[in-house]
């Protein structure tokens, strides 16, 4: 192993830790684990603290909603892991595992959202953060189909969506539903009193059920998963195998599965996207989700 003041750095065992050399020789910018883009003014402090103290004085904001102290020295690595961990701020990882869960504010800030992402964003990171596969595994969960955080971008993408259901009962066939859909899913035939749905054509964003004035429009709130997506040298967006799920341990049982599904047929270095891009994988990979949710 290469040295720096007579001790020996085992490179692998820091980048596996979230510590990321730098080009400056003995320097490592130091990754920090934040979950679902959220740290308390506590924690922040003491980051603060630790990048004027050990690095210089200023952090790095990633694209995934990390934090990462470049400019840490070998020597202060233990130091200030240690310093951190006083506020409850532990280290990131990279390599081939899975990254910490990003996310929107979702319904807890967001009139916009269909679900609450903050805590999914938590009891996902609980379930398979470090989790070792063949290659890296990124997690993001967006509120709704606004996409704020590009789920399909992710390896693993959740956004929340809405089902609507039109009712004849009440409705005014004002035509409002048809004007704001963005995507042209919904057509008002006034003169017949007839509205026309088409479901393949959705998006899920549930503006036909906000806006509709006599509430014909009801909705039921879901999550949408997409799988394979990577955004990197070569970039695939993230694909659908399943409808509209409604219940949270759906979204578990469903993840699990494909992590699964990736650890026994991924190969090294092999992005997720690519492990389903074939056609056989990819409805092998639809049967095994199909069945977690059924089972």
């Amino acid at each position: 192993m290469p040295e720096h003041s007579g001790v020996d750095i085992d490179y692998a065992a820091l980048k596996k830790g979230g510590f990321m050399r730098q080009t400056q020789k003995g320097k490592f910018s130091m990754r920090l684990k934040v979950i679902g883009g959220q740290l308390t003014s506590k924690q922040l402090e003491k980051i603060g603290e630790a990048a004027a103290r050990y690095g210089k004085a200023y952090v790095h904001l990633t694209s995934r909603q990390g934090v990462e102290l470049p400019f840490i020295d070998i020597k202060d690595v233990e130091a200030v892991k240690k310093a951190l961990a006083e506020a409850g701020v532990s280290i990131g990882v990279c390599g081939p595992r899975v990254r910490t869960v990003t996310a929107c504010q979702g319904s807890t800030v967001c009139p916009s959202a269909a679900i609450e992402t903050s805590g999914l964003a938590k009891e996902l990171d609980e379930r398979y953060f470090g989790r070792e596969l063949p290659h890296k595994f990124k997690i993001g969960i967006t509120g709704c189909p606004n996409n704020c955080l590009k789920a399909e971008e992710n390896d693993l993408g959740v956004k929340g969506g809405v089902l609507p259901e039109w009712r004849v009962d009440g409705c005014t066939f004002c035509g409002i539903c048809e004007a704001v859909c963005p995507c042209g899913a919904v057509r008002v035939e006034a003169e017949q009193k007839l509205v026309g749905f088409e479901l393949k054509a959705c998006n899920y964003c549930g503006k036909c059920v906000k806006s509709c004035p006599s509430d014909a429009w009801r909705g039921e709130n879901g999550y949408i998963l997409s799988f394979g997506g990577m955004f990197g040298n070569e970039i695939r967006t993230g694909r659908r195998f399943l409808p509209i799920l409604f219940e949270k341990e759906q979204v578990f049982r469903a993840a699990d599965a494909a992590i699964r599904f990736y650890e026994a047929h991924g190969k090294a270095g092999e992005r997720f996207g690519k492990t389903i891009n074939s056609g056989e994988n990819a409805a092998l990979l639809q049967k095994e989700l199909e069945a977690a949710l059924d089972s």
